[in-house]
């Protein structure tokens, strides 16, 4: 009769999880990973012989998290600064989630209409009064916005001053109202 493993699927999801906020998705290997969890990379193998798998299992539970963390939120204002903020706060995840080439060859507009963006819509929708198909040119500009802020802090390449980024999220709104969209 085999041994039991020690190590659990699940367990070595979380472990790839933490492994990747910690160091980024490029440190997600079989080694790295049996190196953090302490074990051989032996029952890693056995559980995902591809580690695309693994990848894809991991980038669902950070997508999982992300959700959470953005979507708790009083308003769609909140929203995009819980964005920011994700990347302020979880820069490996923040680039593991959006950085990483997931969405090679997709507009920005693919993007918005994706299935994990639908809470983001209805919100937008409810809080503006606006019909979905609005809703989608309402919220456009201000997720370019939003990502690219978050983009430049997750990268170092700006300070994060939430005070800015809500003016300029509150100003792009206002503009946006009064042009109808």
């Amino acid at each position: 009769m085999p041994k039991k493993p020690t190590t659990t699927k699940e367990a070595m999801i979380e472990g790839a999880f933490r492994l990747v906020r910690e160091q980024g998705h490029e440190a997600l290997t079989a080694r790295n990973l049996a190196s953090f969890l302490g074990c051989s990379t032996q029952p890693i193998m056995y559980q995902f012989p591809n580690m695309e798998l693994l990848r894809d299992l991991t980038y669902q539970k950070a997508d999982e998290f992300h959700s959470e963390y953005i979507l708790n939120a009083r308003d769609f204002l909140e929203v995009g600064l819980r964005y920011v903020q994700f990347a302020e706060e979880e820069p490996q995840l923040f680039k593991f989630l959006f950085q990483s080439g997931r969405f090679s060859g997709l507009s920005l507009e693919d993007l918005i209409r994706a299935p994990e963006t639908a809470g983001v819509l209805t919100a937008v929708s409810a809080e503006e009064e606006l019909p979905p198909e609005d809703a989608v040119a309402f919220f456009e500009p201000l997720a370019a916005v939003v990502h690219g802020y978050a983009s430049l802090i997750a990268n170092n390449a700006m300070k994060y001053d939430p005070d800015a980024v809500r003016g300029a999220l509150i100003a792009i709104a206002e503009g946006l109202e009064r042009n109808n969209l």
